[in-house]
């Protein structure tokens, strides 16, 4: 009975719509228009209420959505400048190292030593020496004990231990070492000998009558077969002299050109000089810089800077 009703129902609904849609094809006028008129306009007065009503929920997606996206390319920009700030450090890091190889071997060039590049990978003491450094290359690239070790500035240490890919440098700071040094421009030798400070030395002159005046450089003086200090290696310059001519304690105290609390590149000497390049590593002193106090007649200092000012080998060097 029920469905009867209901077939009866929607067969009433589907001629009222043809009728009203033929109506409209024929562009019908009279109470037809007037009622779609009305229909038209209550529909448009609940569209405008509803949109009144859920604009603001859609703006609210839409700002999330678009909050979102923005959330995502301020991490992706952030992303892409740590990888240009990572890259411009390292590119910093790369030159640093560069020039410091550049400088290193102009140094072994000057002194016609035969180097092993190496880097500084950690500091620290080891056994008995409180001033060390760990360098990346050991006995399979040629590397043994007490061999010089420089960079780009002059002297750094020598080789102490020697391990199959790493070594251990003792620095000339530290107060266990000596070395054979020689004021340059003169034949005057002494003893350096480390104070456990990053920039001092002490220089004890053999000959207590020798002249040295702040300012002049120290290089080494060399050992036997270039071991453990090969010759000719710049090590620093004069800060200060302590007592007067004749005294058997008169000591020189000397400011290292290396700079010992920043290391990065260091070269081994593994073969030394055949002749000692004697003051020709030093670094040419500038044209207007004030000349040593002039002195009636011709000394060994004047003679040996006038070597120095070229590029031939000193007598003695041959």
């Amino acid at each position: 009975m029920l469905q009867r009703r209901a077939r009866v129902v929607v067969a009433i609904l589907v001629v009222i719509t043809l009728t009203f849609a033929i109506l409209d094809l024929r562009g019908g006028k009279g109470p037809f228009a007037t009622f779609r008129s009305v229909v038209g306009t209550a529909v448009g007065s609940i569209e405008s209420v509803g949109a009144a009503i859920f604009s603001p929920v859609l703006a609210v997606g839409s700002w999330w959505g678009t909050w979102g996206d923005q959330r995502d390319q301020i991490a992706a920009l952030q992303a892409q400048n740590k990888a240009l700030s990572d890259l411009v450090r390292r590119s910093a890091e790369d030159r640093a190292r560069a020039d410091a190889l550049d400088g290193l071997l102009k140094v072994a060039g000057a002194g016609r030593y035969r180097i092993t590049p190496a880097e500084v990978i950690a500091v620290g003491p080891e056994q008995e020496f409180s001033w060390t450094v760990t360098i990346d290359i050991g006995t399979q690239d040629g590397i043994e004990r007490d061999m010089s070790v420089i960079n780009a500035d002059g002297l750094v240490g020598r080789v102490s231990a020697v391990h199959r890919t790493t070594s251990t440098v003792v620095l000339i700071v530290d107060p266990s070492v000596s070395v054979g040094a020689r004021i340059a421009g003169s034949e005057e030798v002494g003893i350096l000998s480390g104070t456990g400070d990053q920039n001092s030395l002490e220089f004890q002159m053999l000959n207590p009558l020798a002249k040295v005046d702040v300012g002049q450089a120290i290089v080494t003086f060399g050992s036997k077969n270039g071991k453990p200090y090969a010759p000719g290696i710049p090590i620093g310059e004069v800060t200060e002299v302590r007592g007067t001519a004749g005294q058997l304690t008169r000591v020189a105290a000397i400011r290292p050109f290396a700079d010992l609390t920043a290391l990065t590149i260091v070269g081994v000497v593994v073969r030394p000089p055949r002749t000692d390049p004697r003051d020709s590593v030093l670094p040419a002193r500038p044209a207007t810089e004030p000349s040593a106090t002039p002195t009636p007649t011709a000394s060994p200092s004047s003679s040996a800077e006038l070597l120095e000012a070229t590029p031939q080998p000193s007598p003695r060097a041959s």
